[in-house]
């Protein structure tokens, strides 16, 4: 009863989205988020507002003032701070309920597979192809889907992954292009784009895990702020299994 009023209390405004049996769920359910900049500050805050029981947060950065114009996580006081550290501090002052692992440390090949092993979902919240890579290596040896999100300026594009399918080649070729830094060093980077991309993520995060709603697989959303676009592109490739 005392869970009962506790779950009530905390989510009255998730109902009648979910039901408390699904938000019972989520809250059992274990995420990892890898990056912790623009997107993953987003969808760290909301995934923790949501009610998902356990996260993985995984960022070797620690914040610098450029990153006061996007990333949620962010304040003057946090320059020269890690990002891992801080996303846990604040989902622990959201919900201290909500079981958190900081992983203050870069994900590569030698690591990644073992964050993120335990984990019902990744969310690829990176800016570099080579570590999008990287993470579907792990995943898939893990054999747990990916939300993957990427923005440029104001544009930006969200789809998910399930073990089984291509993965990145189907939309950077099957070679990386060894970029070492993120493409918005090209394009700069909106907050309000971030947000927004975060959002989708988060609720493709949410539809994965109760296995409800039109999850963005085997297709990809595509968004234009300054046209005010928002177009879903199937993806229509013979090796994906149906």
């Amino acid at each position: 009863m005392a869970e009962k009023c506790k779950i009530q209390e905390r989510y009255i405004r998730n109902f009648n989205t979910f039901n408390e049996k699904e938000q019972k769920l989520l809250m059992k359910s274990h995420v990892s988020i890898i990056g912790l900049g623009g997107l993953g500050g987003g969808v760290c805050e909301m995934l923790a507002r949501t009610g998902v029981g356990n996260l993985t947060l995984i960022d070797g950065d620690s914040f610098e003032k450029s990153n006061l114009n996007r990333q949620i996580l962010s304040t003057e006081n946090l320059i020269g701070k890690p990002k891992a550290r801080a996303a846990a501090d604040r989902v622990h002052a959201i919900n201290s309920s909500i079981e958190v692992n900081q992983i203050i440390k870069y994900a590569d090949d030698s690591n990644l597979y073992d964050l993120i092993k335990k984990s019902d979902l990744a969310v690829d919240c990176l800016d570099t192809i080579d570590s999008r890579f990287v993470l579907e290596r792990a995943a898939k040896k893990a054999d747990i889907p990916i939300v993957s999100g990427a923005i440029a300026g104001v544009a930006g594009q969200v789809i998910v992954f399930f073990p089984e399918d291509p993965g990145y080649e189907l939309i950077y070729g099957k070679k990386s292009r060894n970029r070492s830094h993120g493409v918005e060093t090209e394009t700069g980077n909106i907050s309000y784009c971030a947000m927004i991309v975060a959002s989708i993520q988060a609720s493709e995060c949410i539809k994965i895990l109760l296995g409800r709603g039109d999850i963005l697989w085997k297709k990809m959303m595509i968004i234009d702020l300054w046209t005010n676009t928002f177009e879903v592109m199937k993806l229509r490739i013979e090796n994906f299994i149906s």
